[in-house]
């Protein structure tokens, strides 16, 4: 018997959605491996979830802020490309093509992990939290050991690293475990993983970065917890608060750092690598200055070498200096719509758990990566979804 119009649909309907949910199990389980093996892994693997997903793309209701913003914002970004002093020489380092194709791509993922269906829900949930758990584990045997397994793995292929190399490796892989265990740590919860999981996740990432010497990785932890606390106390005032200081942090971070310069603040007498830091943030102050309004264009900060290399390491000043006061406003509007979506009139600890993994992000892009590198934009987009699983309202319901 031939099938109904409707009764297709559904079926069909009904196989995305299964086809969708086991991407996001499968995304979870290889997400420990790779912050591990190869952090730069997450961008295609993103990708190719996002093509899987790409059947549950929706923007209603509360999302279709954010959609305007981020789709406004590749466009002025892709438009920037006709005044930007850098023009990409191969086809692989052109980031405008890369942006267009991330943020559809990348949307998907969120929006199947929002309607995903309930059991790969929990199951996406459980296989995040204890894989991330068992990589607090290893992270803690690396930082005892200088990275000890990570060099007899790549002695054992055929490709071996000197111990330095590898403790820098490894600890790029901890960026990654600082950014999702707050959320995998409360989704794992929700989907009825025990809560001590959320022990090795935590200490994992400070050991390492105390041992490895990562001073942002190590103010992570911390952040998460203050801000993670602020919104389980505060449910409905803090995510607002904490939303507009992002908001305003990128909007007004040329501001601040023009005060700290009138005051005194400079990179002498710092350690090197902040050092240096500093220097590149200084001298992106003054290139703002020539072109606040419109900005360089897009990839702008790689034409300033020696002065900056590669990026400013500071995701609102690169905002500044290569999008303007356009891209920082967008930035900012993004930012504020992510914490105001965490408003609760009841106390929430996959809210606050959330808002732990957003600050962290914040952190690493104000002082670590470059905003445009494919793997942390890909990394905030496994963040985002996670976060979209484990606020999902069927998460703790019974099989």
């Amino acid at each position: 018997m031939a099938l109904s119009p409707a009764a297709a649909t559904a079926r069909l309907g009904g196989a995305l959605r299964r086809v969708e949910g086991w991407a996001l199990v499968v995304g979870a389980g290889l997400t420990p491996l790779l912050a591990w093996l190869g952090p730069l892994g997450f961008a295609p693997l993103l990708g190719l979830m996002g093509l899987l997903c790409l059947g549950a793309v929706r923007a209603g209701g509360r999302e279709w802020p954010l959609a305007l913003i981020l789709v406004l914002a590749v466009v002025w970004a892709v438009l920037s490309l006709a005044w930007s002093p850098h023009h990409p020489g191969r086809l692989e380092d052109n980031t405008a093509l890369k942006l267009a194709l991330q943020a559809p791509l990348y949307w998907a993922v969120w929006c199947a992990a929002r309607r995903a269906d309930p059991d790969l829900r929990r199951r996406a949930l459980r296989v995040l939290a204890w894989g991330l758990a068992a990589y607090g584990v290893l992270l803690t045997v690396e930082a005892l050991t200088g990275a000890a397994l990570y060099q007899a793995l790549r002695a054992a292929i055929g490709d071996p690293i000197r111990p330095d190399l590898a403790q820098k490796n490894v600890a790029q892989g901890a960026f990654a475990l600082a950014l999702l265990w707050p959320i995998a740590w409360v989704g794992g919860l929700r989907a009825g993983a025990p809560g001590w999981l959320g022990l090795p996740m935590g200490a994992g990432v400070a050991l390492l970065a105390w041992d490895f010497g990562y001073d942002a990785v190590l103010a992570s932890v911390g952040l998460a917890v203050a801000t993670a606390g602020l919104v389980l106390v505060w449910p409905r005032s803090a995510p607002k608060a904490v939303g507009l200081g992002a908001a305003v942090l990128v909007v007004a971070m040329p501001v601040v750092l023009m005060v700290l310069r009138a005051a005194g603040f400079g990179a002498a007498g710092l350690p090197e690598s902040w050092s240096q830091r500093v220097g590149y943030w200084l001298y992106a102050l003054d290139r703002i200055a020539e072109h606040p309004w419109r900005g360089w264009g897009l990839d702008a900060s790689r034409a300033f070498s020696p002065d900056i290399q590669l990026h400013p390491h500071n995701g609102p000043l690169q905002l500044w200096l290569e999008l303007g006061l356009v891209g920082a406003v967008a930035g900012g509007l993004a930012w504020a719509f992510v914490f105001r979506r965490l408003v609760r009139d009841e106390r929430s600890v996959v809210a606050a758990g959330i808002a732990g993994s957003g600050a962290v992000y914040l952190l690493f892009g104000a002082v670590s990566f470059g905003i445009w590198q494919e793997w942390w934009l890909a990394l905030g987009a496994l963040a985002a979804s996670a976060a979209a699983l484990a606020d999902g309202e069927d998460v703790a319901a019974t099989t």
